[in-house]
């Protein structure tokens, strides 16, 4: 392989984090990525983020591997489901990440061949609660053989389904376009912030997760914090096994994060 194809993949790819909650509580997690990016909201129930590619691009690491961990991340971190979009120049797919449950993903190739297993689909669209007749109907169709659609046409399929489950993406952001172009979008939407910088504490009535974050030292903050290291020791583990830095990255992010949560909700007893 020619050192101008791996660069050329990176500037080809793109992802969009799919988060089912408010701009305000995904706000309050976000910084567990380490990586500022713009966040908006993408329905009634949803917001989305919008990674701008600095890890795919400078560390060598794929970008589904970078959003699959990112995503199993931030669903760890809070009680909601993160749906990760990615693509490249050779392949598409998405990453569901729920709470502590095996992420599922599917994949088609830059032609729209599908190369996942179909239970995926069903076991998305019931982690989702989304029609088990039709859309399952809709969703099977993105993993059958179709000559006139390529990965993109794909991913669109795909947000097509979503939209009955109250996704509705601002306009601008595509799938399937690179990421500076979807960062350059993000960043000029009215209602758009940036995500803050690792280490930033919310004041307790900026998010409704509030009462879980570990600045606050209550029990259910001692509790999440206690559950962010547990999950996240074994995660780094599969990640250094694997050589995968998005994994290793995001179990360390939870090792960390929770071991903070558990330092500062020790020193808040009485």
């Amino acid at each position: 392989m020619s050192t101008e194809e791996p660069v050329a993949a990176a500037a080809a790819a793109g992802a969009l984090l799919l988060c089912r909650a408010e701009p305000d509580s995904v706000a309050a997690v976000a910084p567990l990525l380490g990586e500022r990016m713009p966040l908006a909201r993408a329905g009634e129930e949803w917001s989305v983020l919008v990674p701008e590619g600095g890890p795919w691009r400078h560390g060598g690491e794929p970008v589904d591997r970078v959003l699959s961990g990112w995503a199993a991340a931030l669903a760890v971190g809070a009680p909601w489901p993160v749906l990760a979009l990615w693509w490249d120049a050779d392949r598409a797919g998405y990453a569901l990440a729920s709470g502590f449950r095996r992420p599922v993903g599917y994949v088609w190739l830059t032609d729209g061949t599908p190369v996942g297993e179909d239970e995926a689909m069903r076991t998305f669209a019931a982690r989702l609660g989304l029609d088990p007749v039709l859309d399952v109907q809709s969703l099977d169709r993105l993993t059958r053989p179709d000559p006139g659609a390529d990965a993109r046409a794909r991913l669109h399929g795909l947000l097509a389904v979503l939209t009955r489950a109250g996704v509705d993406l601002p306009d601008g952001l595509d799938a399937g376009e690179p990421a500076d172009r979807l960062g350059a979008v993000a960043r000029d939407l009215p209602a758009a912030r940036r995500t803050e910088a690792p280490g930033r504490r919310p004041t307790a009535d900026e998010t409704r997760l509030a009462p879980w974050m570990p600045w606050v030292g209550g029990p259910g903050a001692r509790a999440l914090a206690l559950t962010q290291m547990a999950a996240g020791l074994p995660l780094t583990a599969w990640g250094l096994r694997r050589h995968s830095g998005g994994w290793t990255a995001a179990g360390a992010l939870l090792m960390a994060h929770g071991a903070v949560g558990t330092a500062y909700g020790l020193s808040r007893r009485p």
